[in-house]
């Protein structure tokens, strides 16, 4: 055994296209942009209750928004270089399956769904149907147990969040009995 490289590996694994075989690639470098700055500035709102030293609740937004911006900017920066990642077969992956846009359209209405239920319903209920609804969109059949699971973590999401790290998350009508028990826990 010689140990040499196979010839059946590709070469390389970008290729130079021309620009317009590049838009999806732009298109997802603007996006990722555009979201790592409206998570910074997101953060910028967060109130933070008094001045001590402790991680506060802009920790997270900010290091999102870090990732976000540091991702899109990298994108950027090879795709203007002229490198795009080739796309990868595998048996898993259907390299030339069309988009489902009434899945895709289903998710977006869930995420939407949720964060309108945030204030109205409760972060628990509102979490719940958006994983509920997410596990339905994407082919569930117990949708119902899915609805069960994340409901679940939105209770420990709640609590985890609100009761030890002091973060203000929407209890809602249904699970406001539960207000002093979390405020306990901090």
């Amino acid at each position: 055994m010689s140990g040499n490289v196979s010839s059946d590996a590709p070469a390389s694994s970008t290729t130079t296209e021309p620009l317009a075989k590049r838009i999806g690639e732009f298109i997802f470098a603007g996006l990722s942009l555009a979201l790592g700055i409206f998570v910074l500035v997101g953060a910028f709102a967060i109130r933070v209750p008094g001045a001590g030293t402790q991680v506060g609740p802009r920790v997270f937004p900010f290091l999102v928004s870090a990732i976000l911006l540091l991702s899109a900017v990298m994108v950027l920066v090879e795709l203007f270089r002229g490198r795009v990642v080739e796309e990868e077969g595998s048996e898993d992956i259907e390299v030339g399956a069309k988009t489902d846009w009434i899945t895709l359209l289903k998710l977006v209405v869930f995420v939407i769904a949720h964060l309108v239920l945030i204030e109205i319903a409760g972060w628990a209920i509102a979490a719940a149907i958006l994983f509920g609804g997410v596990a339905w969109s994407l082919g569930a059949r117990r949708w119902w147990v899915a609805l069960l699971i994340g409901l679940g973590l939105g209770l420990l999401v709640q609590i985890v969040f609100g009761g030890f790290l002091g973060l203000s998350l929407p209890l809602g009508p249904v699970f406001g009995f539960l207000a002093p028990f979390i405020r306990s826990l901090g």
